[in-house]
């Protein structure tokens, strides 16, 4: 029997969402061993917009966009970019990646309760229980003495919540904002706006800048794969799958990616998967498995 096209294209698109999306803990920690964060995020975007504006080019897709639709990218992108995946980046200097992974998984948990703190929406009894699961695998997930005990894991749990945060309220922003129709300009206008603020960020805090032909093989092919595969063809086959499935099966990322960056970081960088942290995994992802079943909003991808 032969395999239709759009069925193989269905089956790429879910891999790249599913593996590349959760390889990109792993790119990112090896890639800011060696480059500062905001300068290592700054490049990775600016890059990957250049290049999303080119294909559109080529392809002879209109690159106009009011000056309320570039408000709203830029703030999207601040939101999604330069504190949510740039700060996220900064944090990686001080936890492993798996565990980032499994913290950021319950992002659907601070969607649902900025939806209700923000616009009242009532919570089900479904999703109730997996907002208490979600509390309840954090807890487990960021109470182990091994973490706690370690320099800079308090910094770099707090940071990465406050990411998070970023991230939630930058979903419910976008549902509403006036933003550029084709997803793939959007991206790139956001990518652009994210990727200028996280160098100013840099340019401020003073970072060392580097060419690329200076960083060591392991870094430069980390760079590469975060912009080819982590930013575009993932994000792309991102929106393909949003219009071809349903947003619930797209959903399933959510659970998908932090397996895969906990599987990656034990294996290439030897990160250690404690008993508690697999315990605190199966209850957060349950938990966000039921917010997920019953939710009324369509998740925002934030630029993994």
């Amino acid at each position: 029997m032969s395999i239709s096209r759009k069925t193989i294209l269905i089956i790429l698109s879910f891999f790249a969402i599913y593996v590349i999306w959760g390889s990109t803990y792993l790119l990112n920690k090896i890639a800011v061993s060696n480059l500062p964060p905001f300068f290592l995020a700054s490049v990775r975007f600016l890059t990957a917009s250049g290049l999303i504006f080119l294909i559109a080019k080529v392809s002879k897709i209109s690159l106009k966009i009011t000056l309320n639709q570039l408000k709203n990218t830029a703030i999207a992108g601040f939101l999604f970019l330069t504190f949510g995946n740039g700060v996220v980046v900064w944090a990686l200097k001080y936890v492993d990646s798996g565990f980032a992974a499994l913290e950021i998984s319950a992002q659907p948990l601070v969607v649902l309760l900025l939806l209700r703190m923000l616009q009242g929406k009532r919570i089900s009894l479904m999703s109730f229980f997996g907002v208490l699961l979600g509390f309840i695998g954090i807890f487990l997930l960021v109470g182990q003495k091994e973490i706690l005990n370690q320099d800079g894991q308090i910094l770099g749990m707090i940071t990465i919540f406050a990411c998070m945060v970023s991230w939630a309220y930058a979903s419910i922003f976008v549902g509403k904002a006036d933003l550029p129709s084709n997803h793939f300009v959007n991206t790139g206008y956001q990518m652009l706006c994210g990727g200028t603020f996280l160098g100013l960020i840099s340019l401020i805090l003073n970072e060392s800048w580097s060419w690329p032909n200076t960083w060591q093989n392991e870094v430069q092919w980390s760079m590469l794969g975060l912009i080819l595969f982590g930013s575009l063809i993932a994000f792309t086959a991102f929106n393909y799958l949003l219009k071809t499935v349903s947003p619930e099966k797209v959903a399933t990322s959510t659970y998908v990616n932090p397996i895969i960056a906990l599987i990656l970081g034990w294996w290439v960088l030897n990160e250690q998967i404690s008993l508690q942290s697999i315990c605190a995994a199966i209850v957060l992802l349950t938990g966000v498995y039921f917010i997920n079943s019953n939710r009324k909003f369509k998740l925002r991808a934030h630029g993994r």
